[in-house]
C-alpha cells in the first residue's frame, strides 16, 4: 500500500514496530481502505526475541538477522526466559490504540510465533533454506532443545495473555517454518510446547479463541489440531476439504487461497475465491483468508476485489 510505503520512508521497521501510534495507523488505514471483516495486530514475529537476550536487525537485502546465534548448550545462557512483559509494553499499547480506533463490530487479532519457528529463527540467525542448524541443534542436543523450546513456550503464553488483556478478542501463533520437519520429528520435537501455549491461553483467557498455523507440510495438520487450537490456519497446499476432513470437523479452519492468485486479475481471483467457498460446502466455522501472507508484489486493487469477490459469494 502508498500508505505504508509512506511510513516506511522515514522510519526503520523495528522502529515502526515499536512505536504504537504508528501501528495503529498503519493496521486502520489498511482496514479501511480493504474492508475486510477483522484487524491484525500491526507487530512483527521476531519482537519476542530482544527482550529474551538475543539481538535482532533487518537488513533490506537479507531480512532479519539474529546474533549471535544459538548455535550450542552452552549459548543457552544468553535465552531468558520472559517472565516480564514490561518490554513488550510497546505491543500493548499498540493493541490499545488499535482497539480503541477499531469499529466495535471488528475483531482484533494478537499474535506471536510458535516455539518452533522463533526458536529455529534464533539458531539459524536468520532465514534458511534447509534449516539445517535448528535441525542439527535438534537432533545433536535433545535436552538442550527441549529446554529451550520450554523458555519460548512459557514466554510467548504470557506474551499473548497480555495481548489479550490489552484488547484482543482473538490470538494466532505462526509456526512459519515448522513445516521443515516430518510428523514424528513434530510430535517428539514440536508438539508438547506448542500445546503448552494454546492450552495456557485456553486455560487462563478461556473467553478468547485460538488460532493455530503452521506452513509448508499439510501432513502435520492432525498433529496441529492435536497441539490445540480452536481454529486451525491452512496453506495452499492441500484442498481445504481434505484439510478439514484431517483435521476434524470439531474445529474452525482458516486458509487458505494461494496469495499468487492476488497477482492476476479481478475474474480469476473471483473464479478462485468461489472455488474455494463451494467447497467447505457452507459447513459452518470457515474463515476465508489467504494461506499465507500477503505477497508484496500485490496490487492493492486486487486485494480489494477479493473481499468484495468474498462478500458477495453466492451458491
Amino acid at each position: 500500500m502508498a500508505e505504508y510505503r509512506s511510513v516506511r520512508q522515514n522510519i526503520p521497521f523495528l522502529e515502526l514496530c515499536r512505536n504504537p501510534d504508528l501501528c495503529a495507523d498503519v493496521m486502520l488505514t489498511a482496514v479501511d481502505k480493504l474492508g475486510v471483516d477483522a484487524a491484525i495486530l500491526f507487530s512483527d514475529l521476531l519482537v519476542l526475541l530482544e527482550p529474551m537476550g538475543l539481538k535482532v536487525e533487518f537488513s533490506p537485502q537479507d531480512g532479519p538477522i539474529i546474533g549471535p546465534p544459538i548455535r550450542e548448550p552452552d549459548d543457552l545462557k544468553r535465552l531468558l526466559e520472559l517472565t516480564d512483559v514490561s518490554p513488550l509494553d510497546y505491543v500493548c499499547q499498540a493493541v490499545q490504540k488499535t482497539r480503541s480506533q477499531l469499529s466495535e463490530s471488528l475483531p482484533l487479532i494478537g499474535f506471536a510465533g510458535a516455539p518452533f519457528t522463533l526458536l529455529a529463527y534464533s539458531i539459524e540467525g536468520g532465514g534458511s533454506r534447509d534449516f539445517r542448524n535448528a535441525k542439527q541443534f535438534m537432533y545433536t542436543y535433545p535436552d538442550a532443545w527441549h529446554e529451550a523450546m520450554g523458555r519460548f513456550a512459557r514466554s510467548i503464553a504470557r506474551f499473548l495473555i497480555a495481548q489479550i488483556d490489552a484488547g484482543c478478542q482473538i490470538v494466532q501463533i505462526f509456526d512459519s517454518w515448522v513445516g521443515c520437519l516430518g510428523p514424528d520429528e513434530y510430535r517428539q520435537y514440536v508438539l508438547p510446547h506448542s500445546q503448552h501455549v494454546l492450552a495456557t491461553v485456553a486455560k487462563e483467557r478461556p473467553q478468547c479463541p485460538t488460532i493455530h498455523f503452521g506452513t509448508g507440510n499439510p501432513t502435520l495438520l492432525p498433529l496441529l489440531a492435536e497441539a490445540g487450537g480452536r481454529v486451525i490456519g491452512v496453506d495452499w497446499r492441500i484442498s481445504m476439504a481434505d484439510a478439514w476432513r484431517q483435521i476434524g470437523y470439531d474445529r474452525s479452519v482458516q486458509g487458505n487461497l494461494d496469495p499468487t492468485i492476488l497477482l492476476t486479475n479481478p475474474d480469476i481471483i473471483t473464479e478462485k475465491a468461489g472455488e474455494l467457498l463451494r467447497s467447505v460446502a457452507d459447513r459452518p466455522g470457515f474463515i476465508f483468508n489467504l494461506g499465507h501472507g500477503v505477497l508484496p508484489q500485490t496490487p492493492v486493487e486486487n486485494a480489494i476485489a477479493l473481499i468484495k469477490a468474498v462478500h458477495a459469494f453466492k451458491h
